[in-house]
């Protein structure tokens, strides 16, 4: 019995480490939500209600959005991105987030309805199921906050063009090179004073950080990070590198050299940069300064 349930854990953790992503958060995240709503709710099955749903334990399980019946696959149509709002509340804002969603969007050719929001126009439903947590897409009933699960929500059900990388071990040496570079990114930008030795030591930190994703691209048959075909890890990099070239031009007098220091990032981010998915989706360096200088105050 013992070797039986050891088995049976096995197998079970097997289950969940090769399960998408998206699917463990809709698994897990609403247990968080009952957790925490200070309610006192019964886990088990609930008893028949009409479809509109107004017990606590309805509100949570569908989170705030309308039931209807479909199909289990999800289909095109009927795509909302909320996102942060740029700087006149109503344009799309510089968040690289976002940015990644909309790019894995565009190169799967959907549809989508854009909804930059602030703090006080976001939909009350958003704000008290998921935390008010952005980029969000809904679709249809649906709905997933977290632009990694996003991406792979979109990417399970809408396959092609494919953007999972070639392979494992292309995935996994893209991922080594590039895991950290936005937080370097984000450090140094966000420093203040300007050209002091703290300011250096970021800098140093930033590129070691870019040395590592250059000699990673000196090994790579192709111009993009796993090859010769755009995947998700680079709709995800795309704009982190977009904020970083940015933010050096906007407070930091350009003082690392990209092409000059690192040639291979620079033609890099040439190849991502002219994909149409980026030139579709990109917005002014302005929001983009906009948005790292509300940071350095």
């Amino acid at each position: 019995n013992k070797e039986r349930q050891s088995n049976n854990v096995q197998a079970l953790c097997n289950t969940v480490e090769i399960m998408p992503r998206f699917i463990l958060w809709k698994i897990i995240y609403p247990v968080v939500v009952l957790a925490t709503a200070g309610r006192s709710l019964t886990l088990s099955l609930p008893k028949p209600q009409p479809r509109t749903m107004t017990t606590a334990l309805g509100m949570v399980q569908n989170r705030g959005l309308e039931t209807r019946r479909e199909g289990a696959t999800p289909t095109e149509g009927g795509m909302t991105l909320y996102l942060k709002a740029g700087p006149d509340g109503t344009s799309v804002g510089d968040c690289p987030f976002a940015h990644f969603v909309r790019m894995v969007l565009e190169e799967k050719g959907l549809e989508y309805e854009l909804r930059p929001s602030t703090s006080e126009t976001k939909p009350s439903w958003l704000v008290d199921f998921y935390e008010g947590k952005m980029p969000a897409l809904r679709h249809r009933k649906e709905c997933y906050v977290e632009s990694d699960v996003i991406a792979e929500y979109v990417d399970f059900f809408f396959r092609d063009p494919p953007l999972k990388p070639q392979s494992k071990e292309a995935a996994s040496s893209a991922e080594e090179a590039t895991d950290g570079l936005f937080p370097l990114i984000a450090k140094y930008l966000k420093n203040t004073p300007d050209g002091e030795a703290v300011d250096l030591e970021k800098k140093a930190d930033l590129e070691s950080g870019l040395a590592k994703l250059e000699n990673h691209l000196t090994t790579v048959d192709g111009p993009f990070l796993t090859g010769s075909s755009m995947c998700k890890l680079d709709c995800s990099l795309a704009p982190k590198l977009y904020h970083m070239q940015t933010g050096l031009e906007a407070f930091k007098n350009s003082a690392i050299n990209t092409p000059e220091q690192f040639p291979k990032v620079a033609a890099y981010m040439d190849s991502v940069f002219a994909r149409d998915s980026f030139k579709r989706t990109v917005y002014p360096k302005e929001a983009v300064a906009w948005g790292w200088g509300n940071a350095r105050s």
